[in-house]
């Protein structure tokens, strides 16, 4: 009975939470962000500005959803977001994963879908933030280049999508392009969550049987040019090489990270004969 009635208040406040969800960014939209618009006219700083008011208002909602009891967390290796310019690449198991990377990261840049910004509850912030959207075609690596460049955090989920609950991970090559071309170091992000839940192919209201225990681990950064190095410099080659070395590190951790790692020294030894 007792679990019985855990599961059903953590059906209730998962709804209430993303009632909460859908209410703020209408709210955002309509008074914060216009508000901000009268105040502030450099358009940079207001950027600035409406970032920061996303990342606080990500936290507040990643907390709710503490309090309700629908989820707990643990961060590890948080300091290493304390850095500017950073390219940071995360796997995508739940719908949550840019909600907490944002609370993380206090003015991040994002690439997020084009359908987002139609959404009524999200068009508000994305288009405050100027977030980048992944219609822009042959460009988006160029402006992803950019904005990393000019000092901005920028998140990119490499799959593009959640992972399925049923299927395997894909990861799109659009990110290690980024890398490659910047060139720019990745910083990855490991994030698990167990039980699984909020997940393609689970709908919301199919609650695991305890509550969402995600762990989120910011790794050490990804160096890029040895990738570059073992491709000749080629970074069409370097791009795929990062992509299999980033889809091990989401698969199994540091021990897949260290395996291809290995794989990639070994690509630089001379050949005999």
């Amino acid at each position: 009975m007792r679990e019985a009635l855990d599961r059903g208040w953590r059906v209730i406040g998962t709804g209430l939470s993303f009632a909460t969800f859908g209410v703020g960014g209408v709210l955002l939209w309509l008074i914060w962000f216009p508000l901000l618009g009268l105040a502030v006219r450099d358009r940079a700083r207001r950027t600035r500005l409406a970032r920061r008011s996303v990342h606080h208002a990500f936290g507040l909602f990643i907390e709710w959803m503490r309090l309700l009891g629908v989820l707990d967390y643990r961060i590890e290796g948080r300091e290493r977001l304390d850095r500017h310019g950073l390219l940071i690449l995360a796997n995508h198991p739940t719908l949550l994963d840019v909600v907490f990377l944002v609370s993380l990261v206090p003015e991040a840049d994002c690439v997020v879908r084009s359908g987002l910004a139609r959404n009524p509850f999200t068009r508000g912030p994305i288009r405050a933030t100027d977030y980048l959207c992944n219609d822009s075609g042959a460009g988006l690596v160029e402006d992803c280049i950019a904005s990393v460049k000019s000092g901005s955090n920028l998140i990119i989920f490499p799959e593009g999508t959640r992972t399925p609950v049923d299927g395997p991970m894909r990861l799109q090559r659009g990110a290690a392009n980024i890398a490659a071309r910047g060139p720019c170091d990745i910083t990855p992000v490991l994030i698990r969550c167990e039980p699984r839940s909020l997940t393609k192919g689970l709908p919301w209201w199919r609650v695991p049987p305890r509550r969402m225990q995600y762990t989120i681990r910011i790794g050490q950064d990804i160096p890029v040019a040895p990738f570059l190095a073992a491709a000749g410099g080629e970074a069409g080659l370097a791009a795929r090489r990062i992509t299999d070395h980033l889809h091990r590190h989401f698969s199994y951790g540091d021990a897949g990270a260290a395996e291809a790692a290995d794989d990639a020294s070994s690509e630089r030894l001379p050949q005999s004969g």
